[in-house]
């Protein structure tokens, strides 16, 4: 039988002279030039990049054939960890419970309410599995009722680009009212009064630019603010106490904050405090005084500050909650009389509760690795919080919380039809040393006796960009992998802020090498501790952890028996000097702007993927992409793995999988989703058993 044989890539050299400097791209040809209209209709994408991306899926698809029995088994394995009749605890919010619900054999839930504490009277608000039939990509991006219970509004996307379609019910009528609102982020808010619906308008280029109000009900819509810096992303909310619509400017490292009277939504937006550049705030309205949450006056791991001016200015601004270095001050939610604040101390989650008296309490357990994360409600005037409580060996657990007796109650927990013993795990907390002597903390799950004398197939995870933290939770798709001998650890590296806003400092710009170098030494800390062997460590990441896996790759390819990098953004020198991409000025405070600056072309020249890429024996390598997709564009993983393809010294397959239907995120269903997992954990079983040699 004759072996598959991959895609050659026609190479046509596209010289780039920058800032004095010269590179020469051979597979530029893969960007399409009018990319902007494949975003929104996929059809229009050039006949030759069509032709290359279905050859490349029908090699990885011939190569991987004998993979098909696994893949259907690892996904049937999945969907069976599923409840696939779920629903979520109902949030009250007067006199209603809303919740989602699936029914069985859904890839799409069902919004719905009925009258409060009572299980029947049920009224469906959006059914989105009716609405996604016939259609290759459906999402909901946001959905939310008006507060005065009237209304309900949607936004979704049916093209995986991720510009969305608002749309409002009259929840007596059931009719849709007014025309719907086209070329829109998926973010809106309904004003405290429901008169009036705020959102974002998308670009061209696809970057949130300008806020729009218009009837709730229908209307004409009415600019509300501009956004002159084309590197800052838009946000909309409402304070807890309903007192305020806040308007949300910001990037990687700078912030600012509008805000609108709820008692006169049509007023112009007043800027609380103005942005400065390295300055990050976030606020609410705690009924008489303002809660800032800020890294200002040298607060990295953030604190917690008050305000009695009707528009906060830094000026008024009193230190309340101190800055600590370590404990790290994640995020917080306003009540009537209590805040509850989220910290992440050592890379672990712990809730602190303090009423308007200034008396504290802490909410925390006692395993040694575990996720805690706050659920907002929509009732202010409740002393009822809702947190949830998980592990990578625990399901979640959905709790009510009283803040003011301290009572626990367990409301839910993640049920596990196929069945799941906790017991059979053992989830341990490791420390590997970086080679600037950083402690870089590891998770790893395992089953119990796995024997640690490097012969379990393991799994390193990471990701280690945007502050992002890799929290220890429960996973229903890891565990195909652990109940197969496998160990799966996830490294908590430098770039995001598994260790406090420092650790997320200390793995960006200048010091992005570290989260790569972090990266390494947990694969190295774990081989010499037995949990897995040089050379036989599956290597997974996605998005900017696709880079990361890139990054590997090059510098240590001896180390890796499979590289699984998803939606991989691994072309980071061109896209971060092509500013007309979607999120090319808005990264330029994570990564730098090598258009502008020599020194920050010659660091990301020094790491990236696609520029990197030297003669050397790579492990297999699977990419995955989706042709939609505006954060990550189809032709970074199409050009890195053309291009490895062809500097490989060794015979290692590397394979591409383009979803021609799909964007950033993959396929929108929840079992379509888990189809995507288990070609990745096909892949990295069948690399890693060397079943590619035969």
């Amino acid at each position: 039988m004759n072996r598959p044989q991959p895609p050659i890539a026609r190479k046509a050299p596209h010289r780039i002279e920058q800032l004095g400097r010269v590179r020469v791209d051979d597979y530029a040809w893969m960007r399409d030039e009018n990319w902007q209209e494949v975003l929104r209709d996929p059809r229009a994408l050039r006949d030759d990049i069509r032709e290359h991306l279905e050859a490349e899926n029908a090699y990885r698809e011939a190569l991987m054939a004998g993979t098909a029995d696994l893949q259907a088994q690892l996904f049937a394995e999945m969907k069976g960890r599923i409840k696939e009749d779920d629903a979520s605890v109902p949030s009250p919010d007067g006199p209603w419970d809303y919740y989602v619900r699936y029914e069985i054999g859904a890839e799409h839930p069902i919004h719905a309410r009925r009258p409060r504490r009572r299980s029947d009277g049920e009224e469906i608000l959006l059914d989105e599995e009716a609405l996604a039939k016939g259609k290759a990509f459906f999402q909901v991006g946001a959905a939310s009722h008006s507060p005065d219970h009237t209304l309900f509004a949607w936004a979704a996307d049916e093209q995986g680009s991720e510009y969305f379609t608002i749309r409002v019910k009259d929840l007596a009528t059931g009719e849709e009212i007014g025309q719907p609102v086209v070329s829109a982020y998926g973010d809106f808010v309904f004003s405290p009064d429901s008169q009036w619906l705020f959102w974002i308008w998308r670009d061209e280029n696809a970057r949130p630019s300008k806020v729009f109000r218009r009837p709730s009900r229908g209307g004409e819509d009415v600019l509300v603010y501009t956004e002159p810096d084309e590197g800052m992303f838009l946000g909309l909310g409402v304070a807890s106490d309903d007192s305020c619509i806040l308007i949300h400017v910001g990037n990687q490292e700078t912030t600012e904050v509008l805000l609108i009277p709820a008692a006169e939504p049509t007023a112009a937006p007043a800027v609380t405090e103005p942005r400065r550049e390295g300055v990050k705030y976030s606020l609410d309205h705690w009924t008489d005084r303002w809660v800032i949450r800020s890294n200002a006056d040298g607060a990295v791991d953030f604190k917690l500050s008050v305000s009695d001016a009707a528009i906060p200015a830094r000026a008024t601004w009193r230190d309340w909650i101190a800055h600590r270095p370590g404990h790290y001050v994640t995020g917080f939610l306003a009540y009537a009389g209590h805040i509850v604040r989220a910290e992440r101390v050592d890379a672990l989650d712990r809730l602190v509760v303090t009423a308007r008296d200034g008396t504290e309490h802490v909410v925390a357990f006692d395993e040694e690795a575990y996720a805690l994360n706050l659920e907002g409600g929509h009732e202010y005037a409740t002393t009822t919080a809702r947190f949830v409580y998980q592990s990578p060996t625990t399901p979640r657990r959905t709790f009510d919380y009283d803040l003011a007796t301290r009572q626990r109650t367990l409301r839910k927990t993640q049920e596990i039809p196929s069945g799941h013993d906790p017991d059979r795990y053992v989830a341990r907390r490791l420390l590997a040393t970086a080679p600037d002597g950083q402690q870089i903390p590891i998770t790893v799950l395992m089953l119990k006796g796995t024997a640690l004398d490097g012969s379990a197939p393991l799994l390193l995870y990471g990701y280690g960009s945007y502050g992002m933290a890799m929290e220890p939770s429960f996973s229903i798709r890891s565990l195909s992998l652990v109940d197969r001998g496998w160990i799966w650890a996830t490294a908590h590296i430098r770039g995001g802020s598994d260790k406090g806003w420092g650790w997320f400092l200390d793995g960006r710009k200048e010091k992005k090498p570290n989260t790569f170098t972090d990266f390494i030494a947990c694969a190295e800390h774990l081989a010499d501790a037995g949990y897995g062997m040089r050379g036989r460590i599956a290597a997974y990441g996605g998005s900017a952890g696709g880079m990361l896996m890139g990054a590997v790759a090059n510098l240590r390819p001896d180390l890796w028996g499979a590289v699984i990098a998803a939606v991989p953004f691994v072309d980071v020198l061109n896209t971060m000097s092509d500013a007309s991409l979607p999120l090319t000025p808005p990264e330029w405070p994570e990564w730098g702007d090598p258009l502008h600056d020599a020194a920050a072309y010659d660091l990301i020249a020094g790491y990236s993927p696609y520029d990197r890429i030297a003669p050397q024996a790579y492990p297999p390598i699977l990419a995955t992409g989706g042709l939609s997709d505006p954060r990550v564009t189809y032709w970074e993983p199409a050009k890195w793995v053309a291009k490895l393809r062809e500097h490989t010294t060794g015979g290692a397959p590397i394979l591409l999988k383009i979803n021609m239907e799909a964007g950033h995120g993959g396929a929108s269903g929840r079992f379509d989703f888990l189809k995507e997992i288990a070609l990745d954990y096909a892949f990295a079983i069948w690399a890693m058993e060397g079943s590619w040699k035969g």
